[in-house]
């Protein structure tokens, strides 16, 4: 039988593997998307979106802050979640991606 320790302690586990995958797919598009298309839709600068997201997932990575309900990484989740769900949709829109999957008007491969 688990005990309600070893419960929270994989929750928290699973919940801290999530987030840090969010933080990281935030940096690693952000990082695609070339510095253009951020103002041209009207969002902040992708050297600002850099900052933001990279040190989300650095301080996600710090042992100090392992906890995913620390207020440092609720900061972070919130930065990575705003660029995922709000700045990425709208830089993809205007084209925002490098060598994007499709290769012209009849698609990719």
């Amino acid at each position: 039988m688990f005990e309600a320790t070893s419960i929270v302690f994989y929750l928290q586990f699973a919940l801290w593997i999530i987030l840090l995958v969010l933080k990281a797919f935030a940096l690693g598009d952000a990082v695609m998307r070339p510095a253009d298309a951020f103002p041209a839709v009207d969002k902040q600068t992708k050297p600002l979106w850099l900052i933001l997201t990279g040190l989300a997932l650095l301080i996600h990575l710090i042992p100090q802050f392992w906890s995913p309900i620390s207020l440092l990484n609720i900061a972070g989740t919130i930065a990575a979640a705003v660029y995922v769900v709000g700045v990425r949709p709208a830089v993809r829109e205007i084209g925002g991606s490098r060598g994007g999957r499709g290769g012209g008007p009849s698609g990719g491969w």
